[in-house]
């Protein structure tokens, strides 16, 4: 069991690493997505955090249509198809962020 240890620990620091993975969130802020374009692969996901003082929504036409989420929410969305898609805010709808998926 004493061996165990160290790899346990391993383990959990590449999983916290994996899920904090910068290029793959995508922040609401000033009613608008930073970035405002990102590239991702397909099958990978994009967590949206809701960092502005009021609600968010995110959709793209055909792939999702996400509830509202409240300040300091996280969503998650996977990009299965490849092409270039707009996720817009039905609450605020001049946010915009393309999505390129390869």
């Amino acid at each position: 069991m004493k061996n165990m240890l160290p790899v346990f620990l391993v383990l959990a620091s590449c999983g916290a690493a994996l899920a904090a993975d910068p290029a793959h969130t995508v922040v609401q802020s000033g009613r608008a997505f930073h970035p405002a374009e990102v590239s991702i692969n397909r099958g990978e996901a994009l967590t949206f955090t809701n960092n502005d003082e009021f609600i968010h929504q995110i959709f793209v036409i055909g792939l999702f249509d996400s509830e509202e989420k409240t300040p300091g929410e996280n969503l998650t969305e996977n990009f299965t198809q490849s092409g270039t898609f707009e996720v817009h805010c039905h609450i605020h709808p001049k946010m915009k962020l393309i999505v390129h998926v390869k």
